[in-house]
Protein backbone atom coordinates (compact mmCIF):
# COMPACT_ATOMS: atom_id res chain seq x y z
CA UNK A 1 0.00 0.00 0.00
CA UNK A 2 1.12 3.33 -1.28
CA UNK A 3 -0.20 5.10 2.26
CA UNK A 4 1.83 2.79 4.28
CA UNK A 5 5.16 3.88 3.03
CA UNK A 6 7.31 6.52 4.64
CA UNK A 7 7.87 9.88 3.02
CA UNK A 8 10.76 8.64 1.02
CA UNK A 9 9.73 5.54 0.13
CA UNK A 10 6.58 7.61 -1.07
CA UNK A 11 8.40 10.02 -3.13
CA UNK A 12 10.54 7.05 -4.51
CA UNK A 13 7.75 5.44 -5.90
CA UNK A 14 6.61 8.74 -7.42
CA UNK A 15 10.09 8.97 -8.89
CA UNK A 16 10.40 5.51 -10.62
CA UNK A 17 9.96 5.12 -14.05
CA UNK A 18 6.96 3.09 -13.37
CA UNK A 19 3.60 4.09 -14.63
CA UNK A 20 2.38 4.41 -11.07
CA UNK A 21 1.76 6.15 -8.83
CA UNK A 22 1.50 8.88 -11.00
CA UNK A 23 -0.62 12.40 -10.90
CA UNK A 24 -3.77 11.16 -10.15
CA UNK A 25 -2.17 9.97 -6.56
CA UNK A 26 -0.17 12.67 -6.12
CA UNK A 27 -3.15 14.71 -6.41
CA UNK A 28 -4.65 12.98 -4.10
CA UNK A 29 -1.75 13.40 -1.40
CA UNK A 30 -1.85 16.86 -1.75
CA UNK A 31 -5.25 16.69 -0.69
CA UNK A 32 -4.49 14.54 2.61
CA UNK A 33 -1.94 16.65 3.17
CA UNK A 34 -4.39 20.10 2.64
CA UNK A 35 -7.05 18.32 5.46
CA UNK A 36 -4.38 17.55 7.34
CA UNK A 37 -3.30 21.44 7.34
CA UNK A 38 -6.90 22.12 8.14
CA UNK A 39 -7.43 19.72 11.17
CA UNK A 40 -4.46 21.12 12.73
CA UNK A 41 -6.09 24.69 12.72
CA UNK A 42 -9.38 23.81 13.29
CA UNK A 43 -8.10 21.80 16.42
CA UNK A 44 -6.36 25.05 17.91
CA UNK A 45 -7.93 26.64 20.91
CA UNK A 46 -7.82 30.35 19.79
CA UNK A 47 -10.18 30.96 17.17
CA UNK A 48 -10.43 34.06 14.78
CA UNK A 49 -12.36 36.52 17.42
CA UNK A 50 -12.73 34.14 20.37
CA UNK A 51 -16.12 34.00 20.29
CA UNK A 52 -18.58 30.88 20.82
CA UNK A 53 -19.80 30.77 16.93
CA UNK A 54 -15.84 30.31 16.06
CA UNK A 55 -15.24 27.67 18.20
CA UNK A 56 -18.84 25.89 17.08
CA UNK A 57 -17.50 26.30 13.59
CA UNK A 58 -14.37 24.66 13.98
CA UNK A 59 -15.33 21.53 15.86
CA UNK A 60 -18.19 20.89 13.40
CA UNK A 61 -15.84 21.07 10.84
CA UNK A 62 -12.98 19.08 12.39
CA UNK A 63 -14.66 15.88 11.92
CA UNK A 64 -15.05 16.68 8.16
CA UNK A 65 -11.71 17.44 7.60
CA UNK A 66 -10.45 13.97 9.25
CA UNK A 67 -12.74 11.94 7.18
CA UNK A 68 -11.86 13.98 3.71
CA UNK A 69 -8.23 12.92 5.15
CA UNK A 70 -9.06 9.31 5.21
CA UNK A 71 -10.42 8.93 2.06
CA UNK A 72 -7.71 11.15 0.13
CA UNK A 73 -5.37 8.36 1.79
CA UNK A 74 -7.52 5.72 0.08
CA UNK A 75 -7.58 7.78 -3.15
CA UNK A 76 -3.56 7.53 -3.32
CA UNK A 77 -4.02 3.42 -4.16
CA UNK A 78 -7.35 3.48 -5.58
CA UNK A 79 -5.89 6.08 -8.55
CA UNK A 80 -2.61 3.41 -8.62
CA UNK A 81 -4.89 0.59 -8.82
CA UNK A 82 -7.72 1.40 -11.43
CA UNK A 83 -4.61 2.60 -14.00
CA UNK A 84 -2.64 -0.47 -13.41
CA UNK A 85 -6.11 -2.43 -14.10
CA UNK A 86 -6.38 -0.26 -17.91
CA UNK A 87 -2.59 -1.91 -18.08
CA UNK A 88 -3.85 -5.12 -17.77
CA UNK A 89 -6.78 -4.51 -19.62
CA UNK A 90 -4.18 -3.40 -23.00
CA UNK A 91 -2.33 -7.13 -22.13
CA UNK A 92 -5.26 -9.34 -22.84
CA UNK A 93 -5.09 -11.62 -25.61
CA UNK A 94 -6.69 -10.79 -29.07
CA UNK A 95 -5.77 -13.59 -31.05
CA UNK A 96 -9.34 -14.64 -31.61
CA UNK A 97 -12.60 -12.49 -32.24
CA UNK A 98 -13.90 -13.70 -28.65
CA UNK A 99 -10.76 -12.35 -26.79
CA UNK A 100 -10.98 -9.40 -28.81
CA UNK A 101 -14.32 -8.82 -27.50
CA UNK A 102 -13.53 -9.43 -24.30
CA UNK A 103 -10.63 -7.55 -24.40
CA UNK A 104 -12.42 -4.63 -25.51
CA UNK A 105 -14.99 -4.80 -23.01
CA UNK A 106 -12.75 -5.17 -20.54
CA UNK A 107 -10.53 -2.12 -21.87
CA UNK A 108 -13.65 -0.05 -21.53
CA UNK A 109 -14.48 -1.12 -17.80
CA UNK A 110 -11.11 -0.30 -16.69
CA UNK A 111 -11.01 2.95 -18.55
CA UNK A 112 -14.42 3.95 -16.83
CA UNK A 113 -13.23 2.62 -13.10
CA UNK A 114 -9.63 5.10 -13.91
CA UNK A 115 -12.30 8.08 -14.81
CA UNK A 116 -14.43 7.60 -11.57
CA UNK A 117 -11.41 7.41 -9.37
CA UNK A 118 -9.98 10.97 -10.05
CA UNK A 119 -13.66 12.05 -10.26
CA UNK A 120 -13.83 11.14 -6.85
CA UNK A 121 -11.15 12.85 -5.74
CA UNK A 122 -12.31 16.13 -7.81
CA UNK A 123 -15.29 15.37 -5.45
CA UNK A 124 -13.34 15.25 -1.93
CA UNK A 125 -11.39 18.80 -3.11
CA UNK A 126 -14.11 20.45 -3.38
CA UNK A 127 -15.43 19.21 0.04
CA UNK A 128 -11.79 20.37 1.52
CA UNK A 129 -12.09 23.98 -0.49
CA UNK A 130 -15.60 24.17 1.58
CA UNK A 131 -13.87 23.24 4.67
CA UNK A 132 -11.11 25.14 4.02
CA UNK A 133 -13.47 28.33 3.80
CA UNK A 134 -15.03 27.73 7.68
CA UNK A 135 -11.48 27.36 9.01
CA UNK A 136 -10.11 30.29 7.33
CA UNK A 137 -12.76 32.49 8.58
CA UNK A 138 -13.11 31.11 12.02
CA UNK A 139 -9.58 29.56 12.91
CA UNK A 140 -6.70 31.29 14.64
CA UNK A 141 -5.48 34.32 12.50
CA UNK A 142 -1.82 32.91 12.99
CA UNK A 143 -2.31 30.20 11.09
CA UNK A 144 -3.86 31.84 8.40
CA UNK A 145 -0.93 30.73 6.40
CA UNK A 146 -1.79 27.43 6.66
CA UNK A 147 -5.27 27.76 5.88
CA UNK A 148 -3.74 29.23 2.85
CA UNK A 149 -1.81 27.02 1.78
CA UNK A 150 -4.27 23.82 2.56
CA UNK A 151 -6.74 25.73 0.24
CA UNK A 152 -3.31 25.79 -2.62
CA UNK A 153 -3.21 22.49 -2.23
CA UNK A 154 -6.82 21.17 -1.96
CA UNK A 155 -7.12 23.23 -5.50
CA UNK A 156 -4.17 21.67 -6.96
CA UNK A 157 -5.52 18.69 -6.26
CA UNK A 158 -8.99 19.85 -8.05
CA UNK A 159 -6.76 20.80 -11.09
CA UNK A 160 -4.73 17.43 -11.07
CA UNK A 161 -8.06 15.49 -10.75
CA UNK A 162 -9.69 17.03 -13.38
CA UNK A 163 -6.86 16.80 -16.20
CA UNK A 164 -6.70 13.02 -15.16
CA UNK A 165 -10.66 12.70 -15.58
CA UNK A 166 -10.11 14.56 -19.07
CA UNK A 167 -7.43 12.13 -20.44
CA UNK A 168 -9.09 9.23 -19.77
CA UNK A 169 -12.16 10.27 -21.35
CA UNK A 170 -10.22 10.68 -24.71
CA UNK A 171 -10.56 6.76 -24.79
CA UNK A 172 -14.38 6.45 -23.99
CA UNK A 173 -16.42 5.79 -26.56
CA UNK A 174 -19.82 5.53 -24.21
CA UNK A 175 -21.13 9.33 -25.41
CA UNK A 176 -23.89 8.99 -22.81
CA UNK A 177 -21.09 8.57 -20.24
CA UNK A 178 -18.81 11.33 -21.53
CA UNK A 179 -21.21 13.78 -21.59
CA UNK A 180 -22.26 13.18 -17.99
CA UNK A 181 -18.52 13.35 -16.29
CA UNK A 182 -17.75 16.59 -18.76
CA UNK A 183 -20.90 17.90 -17.03
CA UNK A 184 -20.09 17.25 -13.45
CA UNK A 185 -16.30 18.50 -13.96
CA UNK A 186 -17.65 21.96 -15.20
CA UNK A 187 -19.54 21.72 -12.13
CA UNK A 188 -16.99 20.85 -9.93
CA UNK A 189 -15.05 23.37 -11.10
CA UNK A 190 -16.81 25.84 -10.94
CA UNK A 191 -17.92 25.04 -7.19
CA UNK A 192 -14.23 25.05 -6.29
CA UNK A 193 -13.42 28.54 -7.77
CA UNK A 194 -15.97 30.11 -5.90
CA UNK A 195 -14.57 28.86 -2.55
CA UNK A 196 -11.29 29.65 -2.97
CA UNK A 197 -10.99 33.71 -3.46
CA UNK A 198 -13.15 34.03 -0.01
CA UNK A 199 -10.67 31.73 1.74
CA UNK A 200 -7.79 33.98 0.25
CA UNK A 201 -9.42 37.12 1.73
CA UNK A 202 -10.05 35.69 4.70
CA UNK A 203 -6.72 34.45 5.16
CA UNK A 204 -5.37 37.78 4.75
CA UNK A 205 -4.69 38.49 1.54
CA UNK A 206 -6.75 41.27 -0.65
CA UNK A 207 -7.11 41.50 -4.34
CA UNK A 208 -4.04 39.62 -5.59
CA UNK A 209 -2.53 36.40 -5.44
CA UNK A 210 -0.60 35.58 -2.06
CA UNK A 211 3.05 35.06 -2.90
CA UNK A 212 2.87 38.29 -4.55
Amino acid sequence: MLADKTLTQLLDAFASPAPTPGGGSASALAGAVAASLLAMVAAMPKTKNGTPDDRAALDAVHPKLVASRAEMVKLIDSDSAAYDAVVAAYKLPKATDEEKAARKAAIGKAMKLATDVPLETARAAVEVLKQARVVAEHGNPNAKSDAGVAATLASSTLMGAIMNVRINLDGISDDTYVASIKSEVLRLTMEGGQHLGPIYIAAGWHGHAPWL
